[in-house]
């Protein structure tokens, strides 16, 4: 199993290296990631990280949603389409901007790492 070990000091940086272990075909969520980094407060933050990113094959933003398993952060890639797109060819079904079975494809990085 992969581990998140926080290297640096940089928020966005910290928060790339926990999206990056998110597995093909799973999302998380920007509080799960907030909370995980020791940030419980910044899940904005954590969305403003991803905006920053979006698009870039590095690090996988289109597999972090909001809480609900809406994709909220689409507008910030190349086309609107472009997360639902990315999500579908990892084969997570979409109803519209929805993630359907959220809760099943939810991975929560406190659950699935160990510090």
């Amino acid at each position: 199993m992969t581990q998140y070990s926080a290297k640096t000091t940089n928020f966005f940086e910290d928060v790339y290296e926990v999206v990056r272990l998110v597995p093909r075909g799973r999302v998380t969520s920007y509080g799960a990631i907030a909370k995980y980094i020791g940030s419980g407060g910044s899940a904005r933050m954590v969305g403003w990280a991803m905006n920053a990113c979006a698009g870039k094959d590095d690090v996988p933003a289109h597999r972090v949603v909001n809480r609900a398993g809406l994709l909220t952060g689409k507008s910030h890639f190349e086309t609107p389409f472009s997360m639902g797109e990315r999500l579908e060819a990892e084969g997570v079904k979409l109803d519209g901007d929805q993630i359907i079975g959220f809760n099943e494809l939810h991975w929560d990085p406190a659950l699935e790492l160990a510090l």
